[in-house]
């Protein structure tokens, strides 16, 4: 035998011993201590030992023979922010497709930047650290052993439910079909209905992870309702992972209080106490993707300016008339550009005097807020004769009471009109939308979570979703119908 066949059939029996010890398996598939990227970690997090010897002994305990189908492996994870979920679910899929010839998985996540960038990522990373790298292809649309794409793999897919065909079908007869649900709190419980398909033979695994930003649906049913028996639940303190920045952890304490429904769920893992944490829902988002709208005939086209704060934020103009949001591209301006005052005016001033598909901007409102360049810009704009310009100060009163300010205004706006209204497929624009959370103040005014508490917890700057909640500062009056030319008419009509 050859030498390089001889070492892949050693790594293959050592690698075997580990088919019911997923903690073995993580322990001796990386280089923890060596030099580089692990150098400073000696291994796994308690929590996630505890969770993969709880799991090697579900395993054992079932004894699947590789002909007859055993009861599926359900294990959910409710958590803080920043306890190592994302590592955990990519160690999970290198010791199943290191361990079980011919299993197939799926993963998905909350959103397709959240699929891509994080979840996904971290497989990617993990197994190309992992001591059986060299047995499989990996990309961006697939992880599959060497010679073996359509019978021995692991996919991402989209959540959405139109996509929930992808879902189904997944059978291992003879192996391991499995599931890892990222977000989960967001995963439509359609989703969740078809990927049942898929524990019905062979020894299946599901496993669900997330922060539970709703107080309804599959994942909060799993940890928290009506279908708690049927899994295996953790519910993990942000506090108790060595992981986290606890400075970060304390300052949210200090802000919005330990018993807030912000640090339930990004802090404790407990679902928020009177709705969902998560402002806008995901479906709704993505019924908006696929709505199909017309405008009226007057519906007036309006604008919305979102200045960067610098670094990776960008500049963003977007637009909207009536339910459509959808046809007219938006326009982006790095961060760095758009330190030039006068750069941004000229560009904002070409948007302003051109003609989209027979429409003009009837008002632009621009991000005026705090020390922003907001302002000097659309000041600049009116002395150029552009007198639809309006400034918005997002910390400005609310013209609604129950609202915190007219952040808080805009956005609730946009919720409304989301239900009825069309959006484009941009993943910025689905990740900004989805992404802020919300609280109450002492006053019961409801407070839409800053820019800056959202990057504290990992998330980028919702400028195209703020670009586009401009758009409903103020009702912008309908287009006045053109006079109807004079004609003078006889005694005889």
């Amino acid at each position: 035998m050859p030498a390089a066949d001889q070492i892949n059939a050693d790594l293959a029996d050592f690698v075997a011993q580990f088919y019911d010890d997923p903690l073995g398996f993580v322990l001796a598939a990386y280089p923890w201590q060596e030099p580089g990227p692990l150098a400073d970690f000696d291994g796994p997090d308690q929590w996630q030992r505890e969770f993969l010897a709880w799991l090697g002994a579900e395993i054992r305990a079932r004894k699947f023979d590789g002909q007859h189908a055993v009861e599926p492996i359900r294990a959910a994870v409710s958590s803080g922010h920043g306890i190592g979920k994302s590592t955990l679910q990519a160690w999970l899929v290198d010791w199943i497709t290191a361990t079980r010839p011919y299993c197939r998985g799926t993963v998905t996540a909350n959103t397709s930047t959240q699929l891509d960038t994080k979840t996904w990522a971290a497989i990617i990373y993990w197994k190309k650290l992992s001591i059986t790298a060299h047995w499989y292809e990996i990309n961006t649309q697939r992880l599959y052993f060497k010679g073996h794409r359509a019978d021995w793999f692991v996919a991402p897919q989209s959540c959405k439910e139109e996509n929930s065909e992808a879902f189904a079908g997944q059978h291992a007869a003879n192996s391991t079909s499995f599931y890892i649900f990222d977000e989960d709190s967001a995963v439509p419980d359609k989703i969740h209905e078809v990927a049942q398909g898929g524990l019905t033979d062979g020894e299946p695994m599901w496993f669900l992870f997330g922060n539970p930003t709703r107080s309804q649906g599959a994942f909060h049913r799993a940890c928290f309702g009506s279908d708690r028996h049927r899994w295996k639940v953790w519910t993990i303190d942000s506090r108790d992972s060595r992981f986290t920045n606890k400075a970060q952890i304390a300052e949210w304490i200090q802000d919005y209080g330990e018993d807030s429904d912000f640090v339930r769920v990004r802090v404790r893992g407990l679902p928020p106490r009177a709705s969902d944490l998560q402002f806008i829902g995901q479906q709704l988002v993505s019924d908006a993707q696929t709505r199909n709208v017309s405008p009226l005939p007057d519906e007036p086209l309006i604008a919305g300016l979102d200045l960067a704060r610098g670094g990776s934020d960008e500049c963003v103009i977007r637009f909207r008339r009536g339910p459509d949001a959808r046809s007219i591209p938006p326009i982006r301006i790095p961060g760095e550009k758009a330190r030039d005052s006068m750069h941004l005016v000229t560009i904002t001033a070409d948007v302003l005097a051109k003609n989209y598909g027979g429409q003009m901007v009837r008002t632009l409102f621009v991000d005026a807020t705090g020390g922003s360049i907001g302002g000097p810009v659309a000041d600049r704009l009116r002395q150029l004769g552009h007198r639809n310009v309006i400034d918005v100060q997002f910390g400005g009163e609310s013209p609604a009471p129950r609202l915190a300010n007219m952040r808080a205004f805009m956005w609730s706006r946009m919720r409304d009109w989301l239900s009825t209204g069309a959006i484009d497929a941009s993943p910025d624009l689905e990740i900004d939308l989805t992404g802020p959370g919300y609280h109450h103040d002492k006053g019961d005014r409801l407070v839409l979570e800053s820019k800056e508490s959202m990057k504290k917890r990992g998330l980028d700057s919702p400028d195209d979703g703020d670009a586009l909640a401009l758009t409903f500062a103020q009702t912008v009056a309908a287009a006045a119908p053109a006079p109807m030319p004079y004609r003078p008419t006889s005694a005889w009509g």
